[in-house]
């Protein structure tokens, strides 16, 4: 697969999500369980339900106690956000763990499941640029102002794909090795977030 495949599938997904457009629909992944469009899937949804949340708290008449809810929805969002990302990235490391690089194979600073996770979560900011770019309620200034943003988001889809698709076959060649950091988020854990250990400690 290329990510014109995996493009495909965040469209499917966002177009999916937008039947009801809540927060709260279930997601209903067509792919088989286990496989990579599956996880691909799975990635944009929760990315799109969370750039929902975000809408939603930004709302400056929302209920405090709402607020509340939705940040700590956002935090665990984030978690599994970063758990899937791992777990893409390990399907990676299986799929090409008999690949030997050669000597002077080289690093690359992002993984090859963080660069998808910014393409799914452009891929989102395309199509709410393309709904305001022909918002019929909207000015022609804006409308105009959106469609120039338009331009330049699916010029860094191509770029990034590009760029995506370059890192896998030289992972694949041999030519770029690939690791994998659990990200270390210390403000969902007890035992490293000052504000929970000390109140386990009262």
């Amino acid at each position: 697969m290329r990510t014109a495949d995996w493009i495909h599938i965040f469209q499917q997904s966002i177009t999916d999500y937008h039947q009801t457009d809540h927060v709260d629909t279930p997601v209903q992944n067509p792919y088989p369980k286990g496989g990579l469009e599956f996880l691909m899937y799975e990635k944009n949804w929760i990315d799109t339900v969370q750039w929902h949340l975000e809408d939603i708290i930004r709302d400056p008449q929302i209920d405090p106690v709402q607020a509340l809810e939705i940040k700590r929805r956002i935090d665990s969002s984030n978690q599994h956000r970063t758990d899937m990302v791992e777990y893409i990235d390990s399907w990676f490391l299986q799929q090409y763990h008999n690949v030997l690089p050669a000597a002077d194979a080289s690093f690359n600073t992002e993984s090859p499941a963080w660069a998808i996770d910014r393409l799914s979560i452009l891929e989102l900011k395309i199509y709410h640029m393309q709904q305001e770019a022909i918002r019929p309620d909207a000015s022609e200034t804006h409308r105009a102002a959106c469609a120039a943003k338009l331009d330049t988001l699916l010029t860094q889809r191509s770029d990034l794909s590009a760029a995506i698709d370059e890192l896998l076959r030289d992972i694949a060649a041999g030519k770029k090795y690939m690791k994998v950091y659990k990200q270390m988020k210390m403000y969902n854990d007890e035992s490293l977030n000052p504000v929970l250990y000390q109140q386990k400690k009262g």
